[in-house]
């Protein structure tokens, strides 16, 4: 049986206001709190009226929202469908959307709104987000959106959050400690899962600027002798350039953890020496060596290397995950938790990381585009090969009933 926290209790007993934003740390109750909220409040209105939910994906609408509402709600009155139509709550039309890219505003254009909840409104674009105030247009009509904090010059905490006496607008944050449901030992390891600008923002609920190195925590005892392990599993992976350099990462499974065993390394500007496909495979075969490789994981952007692999036959290989604020947040809490090794003869890999840093003159995460290609070809392993899962995902294996 539901019971709400002191912090659940009073959101959901509190007047709403036109937006209703709810911010702060991860594991804090606040998806769980506003999606009942939010069914209950649409319950209430006209039968004729329409509403919207938006991701930034379907996919992530789905994992992050659905099985609450049907939780809450029951299959009789949250119906979902496939794409944008025919999805009814309470009988009320409901239309889903996604908001991954500028594209996503013409979903709603001339859609006529009594309501609209959001996940994860600081991963939309801002042309999304104002096209939707604007379909907010029956008498009485809200949103309620989650979010955990960003850079503070995100156009959400610029326009909204510091402006809320100036709107009608509601902002409640939510710690990682209000959420009472959560045990002591899931506590203790997430915090210590999440580091640097994240720990600020996904543990503390802080909104703050990404500055200085990507990976600080990166140090002696991340590194590992090159010693020759019993290995029970082989993968590469790769950051593909022409100009730009390439490369490759051996990586081995020994007891747990991943250990990065060689590298190769070249720049065709530092070197001037043009490789081509054919000789990089070349060099994918030294690195290789005799040993199984599960998978090499490339860039997807290296189209033409990719489609040589392939037909080389020996090598299984998947397009890489590129999502790269998300890759470098997974390989973090890789390096701390300690699934990840670095062999000390991987030297270009160590001096990246002694290099690799946030633009501290973006307004946007972002990192400099310099001293990058082993991290990337990390990212890539780290991200695609889905390390993380068991790390930040559920810390112990211990889930709260009470959302995120």
């Amino acid at each position: 049986m539901f019971t709400p926290t002191d912090r659940q209790r009073e959101f959901l007993f509190a007047k709403d206001k036109r937006i209703n934003l709810l911010s702060g740390s991860v594991r804090s109750g606040k998806t769980y709190i506003s999606l009942l909220k939010f069914g209950l409040w649409v319950a209430s209105m006209p039968e004729d009226s329409e509403f919207l939910m938006v991701g930034k994906t379907g996919g992530s609408l789905n994992r992050n929202c659905f099985g609450y509402m049907y939780q809450f709600f029951g299959e009789d009155n949250f119906q979902v469908s496939h794409g944008m139509k025919g999805s009814r709550l309470f009988g009320r039309k409901l239309w889903l959307a996604g908001a991954a890219d500028a594209r996503a505003e013409n979903q709603i254009r001339g859609m006529t709104l009594a309501g609209a909840y959001c996940d994860e409104v600081t991963l939309y674009p801002e042309n999304f987000w104002v096209m939707l105030l604007t379909r907010l247009s029956r008498p009485g009509a809200k949103v309620y959106a989650t979010c955990n904090p960003d850079n503070p010059a995100h156009f959400i905490k610029e326009k909204y959050i510091d402006r809320a006496d100036e709107l009608d607008c509601a902002v409640w944050n939510f710690l990682l400690t209000d959420n009472t449901h959560l045990g002591a030992e899931y506590l203790d390891n997430i915090t210590k899962e999440f580091t640097g600008v994240f720990y600020d923002r996904y543990i503390l609920g802080k909104w703050v600027k990404a500055e200085g190195l990507v990976y600080p925590m990166f140090g002696k005892w991340n590194e590992a002798d090159p010693v020759d392990r019993p290995y029970q599993e082989y993968c590469i992976s790769m950051d593909y350039g022409i100009q730009n350099p390439t490369a490759m990462l051996l990586w081995g499974l020994y007891d747990g953890v991943w250990y990065l065993i060689k590298e190769y390394y070249h720049s065709g500007r530092d070197t001037a020496e043009q490789k081509t496909d054919e000789q990089y495979y070349q060099e994918l075969e030294k690195l290789a060596g005799d040993r199984a490789i599960s998978a090499v994981y490339i860039d997807p952007s290296a189209a033409s290397f990719i489609t040589l692999v392939r037909q080389k036959r020996r090598f299984r290989v998947i397009g890489a995950n590129n999502a790269v604020i998300e890759g470098i947040q997974h390989t973090a809490s890789a390096l701390e938790s300690g699934k990840i090794k670095i062999c000390s003869n991987c030297r270009n890999t160590i001096k990246e990381f002694g290099l690799y840093s946030w633009d501290s003159e973006s307004e946007q995460d972002v990192v400099i585009k310099e001293n990058d290609h082993c991290m990337d070809a990390m990212r890539y392993f780290v991200q695609t090969k889905r390390l993380f899962r068991g790390v930040i995902s559920s810390g112990t294996g211990y889930k709260s009933p009470f959302g995120k």
